[in-house]
């Protein structure tokens, strides 16, 4: 089964139609291969602060394989490996809001990470070779949240969030860094904290 995180703890609700309420979808990829880590700590605060529905892949236990360019979806819709990342193609097409979180590896999204989505290839190719939009076509949130403790800088796997994230049409709107982590650990970096909060109300403003 498809290794994921559901947690159920919120009242917050959008209106996607007349008539119709639906509680807000969160899907986070989580780079991490520690679980109670820097980037654990990020992602627990935004989790309490979102609230609403949400699903985590985590990268090192989820069974996915990296894309390998066959190309079998120039030609044909869907991927030809067949795991897990089926499940989460659904899930990226129902998310309203998109969450990349990562350690920050040799200045770098971490290579498991990396690895998974991958496979956004094959709603590039169907957009790029096939003009078939294969993702319904909505509003969703995109939000990058890093950890590192090195003496690299987070800009460039900040923009390699920010480009896969756009694969799956979600829109940036913001980048939290606990950048620090050597010295001061994510779960007591009080301004990376307050940064997180202040993302998921602006995110809860526009419901």
């Amino acid at each position: 089964a498809l290794l994921m995180v559901d947690i159920d703890n919120s009242e917050i609700f959008r209106i996607v139609r007349k008539g119709t309420i639906i509680r807000m979808k969160t899907l986070i990829f989580n780079g991490s291969p520690r679980k109670n880590g820097d980037t654990a700590s990020l992602l627990r605060v935004f989790k309490e602060a979102i609230g609403g529905d949400i699903q985590q892949i985590d990268a090192y236990f989820c069974k996915i394989k990296p894309c390998s360019d066959c190309r079998y979806c120039w030609t044909h819709h869907g991927c030809a490996i067949r795991d897990e990342m089926q499940r989460v193609y659904t899930l990226i097409d129902e998310a309203d809001n998109i969450v990349i979180a990562s350690p920050i590896y040799f200045s770098e999204l971490t290579g498991a990470l990396l690895n998974i989505l991958s496979r956004l290839q094959y709603l590039y190719v169907s957009k790029t070779f096939r003009a078939t939009d294969t993702l319904t076509e909505k509003r969703r949130n995109g939000v990058i949240l890093l950890a590192g403790g090195g003496d690299g800088a987070p800009t460039r796997a900040a923009e390699t969030a920010a480009c896969l994230l756009h694969q799956m049409d979600a829109e940036v709107i913001g980048t939290v860094c606990s950048h620090n982590t050597n010295r001061l650990p994510a779960c007591q970096d009080t301004a990376a904290k307050a940064n997180i909060r202040t993302l998921a109300k602006k995110i809860l403003s526009h419901i």
